[in-house]
């Protein structure tokens, strides 16, 4: 009998999973099936580029995993029992039920609207697709002069400011930054990211927090309103709430919580990878939800559900960052390189350079997604007769 492994989410973190197990384990020891809404992979971390009409390249899913071993289920994840050890699943053929013998969360986070009033119902958000390609079409419409409103000064609110700017120069783009602007930069890094938003005539309201969203402006803390005819929300990321309704343990925040292998404290038959995950790094200190970070959570779970199964040796990938890239248009970007335990250092790469490194991490970034089983050794092995011989039911315990 085969050990059923399902992968929810074929982002980056689960695409790569997925790949990284079929690459693994032994065909008839092991089926693993991934299970994810859409068709094709999404390129989230260019989602400000669709939004501003810049059109990607397609990565059928099917095309993807051909050949790898890998069964693809296009469905929506609408639920999961870990104690049933299922997940249920609504697809073009109707409703129904996929047991695991392990499982893989990687249905990572979509947007935060942080309990602001009218946010849901006013703003834009390019946390998905369907998010950017609905404010794609409303950019379109824009007249000259129009206003828009990016709330945020993190990294997507900086990309998505720019980005537009850059693409409707004819536009009134404003930032809207709860602190200061690019204040965990390095001073090189502040004041490039200053001289660039200078150049492209972007308004900044620094130490300026958001209190509601209406159809033609946002109100602010302190009483005032900036008019805006398109808000685009990004003040961070909230995980799914199916991970808090599958019985799972998870933190306040939603998120699963891991030891060090990435694997689920209350349900040793779960793992949990990327932004749906809650995992510490250097210091003790939550790794925030990016790709960089998810990355690595994904080669961490597939290795250690690997040697769990087959009796290898657990594998450790240090959690740590290197640096934060910042696409700034597509002419200027910002590497800000940081230490492990992601706090900015004195060096930066800025300008046309710095633009070039973050599109070759992106595009990196794609190819490992796409091509999940390449550049590994062919290492497939047979699961160890204890795992082989035990039902699903004991193996949920082990």
């Amino acid at each position: 009998m085969q050990h059923r492994i399902v992968v929810l989410g074929a982002g980056y973190t689960g695409a790569i999973a997925a790949g990284r197990l079929a690459r693994r384990l032994r065909r008839e020891d092991a089926a693993v099936t991934l299970v994810n809404a859409e068709p094709d992979f999404v390129e989230r971390v260019r989602m400000h580029q669709l939004a501003t009409g810049q059109d990607l390249r397609p990565r059928p899913l099917r095309e993807m995993f051909a050949g790898t071993g890998v069964e693809l289920r296009i469905a929506k994840v609408t639920g999961v029992d870990a104690d049933r050890r299922t997940v249920a699943v609504a697809g073009a053929d109707g409703t129904g039920e996929i047991a695991y013998d392990t499982l893989v969360y990687a249905l990572g986070s979509g947007w935060n609207t942080q309990g602001v009033p009218g946010t849901a119902e006013h703003a834009y958000e390019i946390a998905s697709r369907p998010g950017a390609l609905r404010l794609r079409e409303r950019l379109a419409r824009l007249g000259a002069g129009q206003s828009v409103v990016v709330v945020g000064g993190g990294l997507t609110g900086l990309e998505a400011a720019t980005e537009i700017a850059e693409a409707r120069p004819d536009l009134d783009v404003a930032l809207a930054a709860r602190d200061g602007l690019g204040d965990w930069l390095s001073p090189r890094g502040r004041e490039h990211l200053r001289k660039v938003l200078g150049r492209l005539g972007i308004t900044v309201h620094e130490h300026t927090a958001v209190t509601g969203v209406g159809t033609d402006r946002v109100a602010t803390a302190d009483g005032g309103v900036v008019p805006a005819a398109v808000t685009v929300w990004t003040t961070g990321f909230a995980v799914h709430p199916i991970a808090e309704a599958s019985g799972l343990e998870v933190t306040g925040t939603g998120q699963i919580v891991v030891d060090g292998t990435m694997r689920s404290v209350s349900h040793p038959d779960v793992y949990a990878v990327g932004d749906a995950a809650m995992v510490t790094g250097p210091g003790d200190k939550p790794l925030r939800m990016s790709c960089a970070s998810g990355v690595l959570t994904a080669w961490q779970a597939a290795g250690a559900i690997a040697a769990r199964l087959t009796g290898g040796k657990l594998p450790y990938v240090p959690l740590r960052y290197f640096n934060q890239c910042i696409s700034l248009g597509r002419k200027e970007g910002l590497i800000q390189y940081v230490t492990a335990d992601d706090r900015a250092v004195r060096a930066a790469l800025t300008g046309r350079p710095a633009a070039v490194y973050k599109e070759l991490v992106c595009k990196v970034a794609a190819w490992g997604a796409a091509n999940p089983t390449l550049g590994l050794p062919v290492r497939r092995r047979h699961l160890t007769r204890e795992q082989a011989a035990v039902g699903p039911a004991a193996k949920a315990t082990a």
